[in-house]
This record gives structure tokens, sequence and C-alpha cells, in this order.
């Protein structure tokens, strides 16, 4: 199957953070398939571009991956300095990506699959199927404009009055509507009256083949040993450093926690990150360790040489309907995890019996949570790792997910 994914924060091959489609995609191709990804310039994470797409419209990627060839569209580098910024440069990538589907990519293609936020993608995803006559598959990695607005991105009323007029129409027009978590398909069904058979539910996932192929020839505790940590107690949180990640939260935990063995590593970039880092100057703190993004490989690395995976969120509403992608990385490494997201988030690890809930911006409970880990036989977090490696190896392993994807898009 010849398959178009629009997705706007398509990953580079040197980014950490959450990469669902860059292994969907290598999973994909493996089976077969052949992928063409219309993808933006600027990083999700920091808002910037590299060099080399500088002054450049489009910028093809061929064999990114084997059987992926990757298309970067033009997206406004106003994307950081304001709301009407960012809205440019969400509307910028619509047309660039629209004009490279036209003209650049010419195959003729059996599906498009389009992955949101941000919701306009959606804008392009229609375009091309009504010219091309070809289907197309929406999916939900967020609930947009719920979580902009409760995160305070999200402001104008008319704006906010589109986003929800486009929202609606996007769902009538897609053939079918992936979505993340259960708690997004009780939404789509009972909420906003979408068809049950229209939702299907394809979650994020954990990639076992790698974790286990870098544990083959790897010795994590030389590994903490090199970076300096052989006495610490590693908690490790990778991924973006941005407002709705809140990491705050743990730099004023580090700040409870100064007199034990604690080190907070926190792996990625962001808008934030570089007000994280004065804070932490500010403070004085010498337990928290800020690294930037590496390839999935090396995060896998910092991952399996940690004590613990950490996955956070501010504490809105809309995030209680989300599962974190990182949780899957921790467990795929059998590493324990501190979670402070309410919710699905919470509930899989209950059920997974893999870690602790902690409540999020609950800064005295966060580091009550954490000296209760600490004062644990260390078997005790052996177990949990364990216990989170069967359960995400049983639900949620990438391969038999990335297969489930394709059957389910060829029924369309």
């Amino acid at each position: 199957m010849k398959i178009l994914l629009i997705h706007q924060y398509f990953l580079e091959k040197e980014d950490s953070g959450g990469s669902r489609f860059n292994e969907m995609t290598k999973t994909w191709a493996v089976q077969g398939h052949e992928i063409t990804v219309l993808a933006g310039m600027v990083h999700y994470a920091t808002g910037e571009k590299q060099e080399r797409y500088k002054g450049k419209f489009i910028y093809k990627d061929n064999n990114f991956y084997e059987n992926v060839d990757v298309v970067r569209c033009h997206v406004s580098e106003s994307y950081n300095v304001s709301f009407l910024g960012r809205l440019w440069a969400y509307f910028s990538f619509v047309f660039s990506s629209i004009y490279a589907g036209l003209f650049i990519t010419r195959k003729k293609y059996d599906v498009i699959l389009v992955t949101s936020p941000p919701l306009f993608v959606g804008i392009t995803a229609y375009v091309l199927s009504l010219i091309k006559r070809i289907p197309f598959v929406f999916e939900i990695r967020d609930l947009w404009p719920e979580s902009a607005i409760d995160t305070g991105v999200l402001k104008n009323k008319q704006i906010i009055s589109f986003a929800y007029w486009f929202e609606k129409f996007i769902y009538k027009k897609a053939k079918l509507i992936n979505v993340l978590t259960p708690a997004f398909r009780d939404n789509l069904i009972h909420e906003k009256n979408i068809h049950k058979e229209k939702v299907i539910f394809i979650p994020n996932a954990a990639d076992f083949s790698l974790a286990e192929k870098i544990q083959e020839n790897f010795n994590a505790k030389e590994f903490k040993r090199a970076l300096g940590l052989e006495e610490k107690f590693v908690i490790t949180y990778v991924g973006a450093h941005g407002v709705a990640n809140h990491l705050i939260q743990l730099i004023d935990a580090a700040e409870k926690l100064k007199d034990t063995n604690v080190i907070f590593q926190l792996i990625g970039a962001g808008m934030r990150k570089k007000t994280l880092q004065e804070e932490v100057v500010k403070k004085g703190l010498k337990n928290v360790v800020f690294r930037d993004p590496v390839p999935k490989e090396e995060v896998f690395k910092y991952i399996l040489a940690s004590d613990m995976g950490a996955s956070v969120l501010k504490k809105v509403d809309t995030f209680k309907t989300i599962y974190s992608n990182k949780t899957f990385d921790y467990m795929s490494c059998k590493k324990p995890i501190l979670l402070a997201i309410d919710g699905v988030s919470r509930d899989l690890i209950k059920d997974a019996k893999c870690g602790v809930y902690v409540e999020p911006e609950n800064i005295d409970e966060i580091v009550n949570g954490i000296k209760k880990i600490l004062a644990l036989p260390e078997n005790q977090l052996d177990i949990m790792g364990d216990a989170g490696y069967q359960y995400a190896k049983k639900y949620f392993d990438r391969e038999f997910l990335a297969k489930e994807y394709i059957k389910q898009i060829e029924k369309i």
C-alpha cells in the first residue's frame, strides 16, 4: 500500500522525545508499504529551523528511512513570536503542504493519513483527498482545540469558534478516525456524536525491538558511572520542555530533595528550557541535569541507566484523556514510572502496577512520592519495571499495533 502521511511535527532522525510515526513508518516499510511524509521545517519543541531548510519552500529528503520519503514543507518562523505568529505558522504549513502534495509528490497513493494537532493539518488532508480522489484517515493525538484552550495557547473567541466548527467538519469528511486513548474514543462517540463504527483505537506503543537491541551490548552501570551518577538515584524525563509539560514542578521538587541522592535528568528541548535552566541556577540546585536532545538509540541508553522515568504534564482536565508517549519508552526499558498525569495515564500505571502516581503540580506530594520510592527495597523497583514491561508487551507492542493499523486502513 502507498500511504501519504501528513504530520507537521514528524521528527528528525536525531530527535529524542515522542516518535510515534517515526517508528510506525519504519515498521510499515519493513512490512512492504511505501510511505511519503509531508512534514514541517520548524521543530515542534524549539520553534526553530535547521540551517539546511532556511530559504527553502520545499526540501525533499528521499529515503529518509528505507521506503520512507520525507518532504519538508515551509513553516513560518513566527512560530514562537506570538499567538498570531503561531497561527500563521500553522496555516503556512497548510499552504506549503498542499502545494507539495499536488506538485512535488507524484505517486498515486491509496490513502492519506493525517495526524493532529494542529487541527488545521486537516485542511491539507481534505483538499488533497478531494483532488486526488482518495480517502483520508484522521488521527487525534490530542483533543484540540480543548488542550490549546486549557493551556492558554488559544484565547481568541472567533478562532476558537472556527476551530470547533472545523473539527466537526473534518470528522464528518474523514473515512476513519483513529484515537490514542479510550477517553478520546468516549469523547468522540458520546460528546461529539461520531458514529462508533467510524472510530478506531490504535494507541501509542512501546518500542521493544530497539530496547532489546541496545541491551545486547550495553552496560548500564558503566554508562551511569561515566555520567558521574553512580551513587545517585536518577529520575529521567525525556521529551519537550514546553508549556504543557510544566517541568517547573520537577525543579521545585528537586529543591526539596537536596538532602537526598535524587538527581533529575531532563533530556530534550523546548520553549521553556532556557527559563528552567535559569531557575535551576537561581535556586543553586546541583541535583538537576539538563541534556540536549539525542537520537532515540541514545535516549534508551540514558533511560536504561536510570532508576525511574518521569512522565509529567500541566494540571488541566484535557490531559486526563491522554497517554504520554514517553511512558511506553520507560516501560519497554523495564523502568518504574513517576507519573504526574491524572486520568487514563493514571489508570494505565495502576493496571500495570509499574509506578507511582503523584498529583500534578502538587510539589509536596511529588516529593513524598519520591521519598516513598527511595524507602522501597531495590528489588521492588525491579518488580515494578518488569510488570510495566510485561503489560506493555501484552497490550502496546508497536509491531502488532502497526499491523492492526494497516488492517483498519485497508478496510476503507
